[in-house]
Parts: C-alpha cells; sequence; structure tokens
C-alpha cells in the first residue's frame, strides 16, 4: 500500500499531526519553519500560520485557544491576539535540550517529551500537564522523545525514545496519569527506519512513521508489525486518521539534514501524504485546561 501526496507544503520539518473534529481540519507543526499548518480534506485547501518560534507539538484547547509546546516552554495561546500564558519552563538548566513530541490522552492531559538536540545524551524527561496546570514527570532519562499516544481504552500509553529503535507501553492511570509497568512493544532494529511519531487506531494498533525508512507501519496489538504504508520520501514523521469516518492516515515528512541530491531525487519531501488503510482511528482529546 502507498500513501499519495496530497499537500507539497514542503515542510523543513512536519511533525505532532492531529485531526481536530470541531473544524473538521488537519493540522501539524513545521517545527524548523517556525509555523503550523492546517488541511481541510473535504476542499483540499490549506493555510500556514507564521509563529515566532518552534512550535515542537500542540492541541485544542476545550474552552478556546491552543496549548502550545515550544522549545523551551509550555504555553496557553490565542491565535486571535497572539497573547500566550506560560504554565510551565522545560528543564532550563539543560540548554541542549528542547520539547518535541506529545499527544493528548483521553482525559484531555497534555503527555509531551524532549529530547537533547545537541549531544544526543539521555538527559531529558517526558512530562503530563494536567487539567489544572500542574506539571509532573513521568519518564526521565530520554534522549529523544517520540511515538506518544494512547490505546483507545486510554489505559495502555506507547512511548520511543528513538535511538533505542523499540516502542514501549506503559500501564496508564486514567485518574492520575502515571505511568507504570514498563514492557517492550515492538523491536524495530531490524527495520530500515527509526521509531518518530505514532498514533492508534480502534482496533488497538499503533502506526509509526519511520524516521529515514520511507514508510509508515502497523504495530498490532499482539506488537508484530503488521502493515507496511509505503512513503516516497525518506523521512516520515509523524501520523494521524482524519477526514469525517477517521478513515484516512495522514503522514507529515521532513526535509530536515536533506541535502540537494536528495531533495533533487525525492521533491516532495516535507510534503503532506494521507492513504486509506482500511481501519479507522480514534480522536485525540482536547486539552481540558
Amino acid at each position: 500500500m502507498h500513501a499519495e501526496l496530497v499537500l507539497d507544503c514542503k515542510n523543513e520539518h512536519g511533525e505532532g499531526i492531529f485531526w481536530n473534529p470541531a473544524d473538521g481540519l488537519v493540522w501539524w507543526t513545521d517545527i524548523e519553519g517556525r509555523a503550523f499548518w492546517s488541511y481541510d480534506p473535504s476542499t483540499s485547501s490549506s493555510a500556514s500560520h507564521e509563529m515566532p518560534e518552534r512550535v515542537c507539538c500542540f492541541a485544542p484547547r476545550e474552552v478556546g485557544g491552543l496549548i502550545v509546546a515550544y522549545a523551551d516552554r509550555v504555553v496557553l495561546f490565542d491565535p486571535e491576539t497572539k497573547s500566550e500564558t506560560l504554565v510551565t519552563r522545560f528543564e532550563p538548566e539543560n540548554p541542549e535540550t528542547r520539547l518535541n513530541d506529545g499527544r493528548t490522552d483521553r482525559q484531555g492531559r497534555l503527555v509531551v517529551g524532549g529530547m537533547n538536540e545537541v549531544s544526543g545524551s539521555p538527559d531529558s524527561s517526558v512530562i503530563c500537564i494536567d487539567s489544572d496546570l500542574s506539571v509532573r514527570t513521568l519518564i526521565d532519562k530520554v534522549s529523544c522523545a517520540n511515538s506518544t499516544c494512547f490505546s483507545p481504552a486510554g489505559t495502555t500509553m506507547y512511548f520511543a525514545d528513538t535511538p533505542d529503535r523499540e516502542i514501549v507501553a506503559f500501564d496508564y492511570n486514567t485518574n492520575t496519569g502515571s505511568v507504570s509497568r514498563r514492557r517492550v512493544h515492538a523491536s524495530f532494529k531490524a527495520e530500515p527506519g527509526l521509531p518518530d511519531g505514532s498514533c492508534v487506531d480502534a482496533e488497538g494498533g499503533v502506526w509509526n512513521a519511520e524516521w529515514e525508512g520511507h514508510r509508515v507501519v502497523r504495530v498490532g496489538p499482539d506488537g508484530t508489525i503488521d502493515r507496511v504504508i509505503n512513503v516516497p520520501v525518506w523521512k516520515p514523521t509523524c501520523c494521524a486518521f482524519g477526514g469525517p469516518d477517521l478513515d484516512t492516515l495522514f503522514i507529515t515528512t521532513s526535509r530536515l539534514m536533506s541535502d540537494e541530491a536528495a531533495l533533487k531525487k525525492e521533491p516532495d519531501s516535507g510534503g503532506l501524504f494521507a492513504v486509506k488503510p482500511g481501519v479507522h482511528g480514534v480522536i485525540d482529546m482536547p486539552f481540558t485546561g
């Protein structure tokens, strides 16, 4: 099965994609392009919104506006006025780390992790932001947080520290937003790419974009890779189900660290791709804070 280009947006580093049923749009961020984007699959129209800094991930708020994870902080953001309210600064004592991948859980908390973008050292973390804007550390000793997503019931959290080449699963306490019983869910050591951003389908499968792997794969509930979507560019980054029936898998990609020869070979790099893989997704909750 092959994904097709639906928007030639040429993102420097597309990431953090999600479907917002409130407006019928797919949303994602171009981290290095310092913008977030939207796409309407019913009209094929798109829009980009310039941001003053790198937006690493974001989510709509239940009360309106957005919660935005910049590289060094998380804020509540009003797109109309461009005003922001600080929620927390991220690892201010470590200038090498920044925020990276994140998603809301089934209760509307934001779980977002960091990465060391200078040395790659395992000295970053994953935090959880609750509806009262309290902040807790869920996981420490992280080098590049990715793949955060939640089972349909919300009782399992999936996560990848990308250089480890595996997706792990945790028991997730939906009442407290805490994790326990870490175990390996799927190994990517024999895969052509590294585990990047993920989402889940209604049957409990985890769909993962393989960085530098030319593909998105489905990890079944038993931990085996049972389906492959070929993507015609080197660096898929994240994926999410969208459309009115949640039956289309949208895939962001990157042009980051691609030289002129690579971009000439794959000019659609950085574009938005889509495929109908024959299953339906699960809606990400808005942030409840």
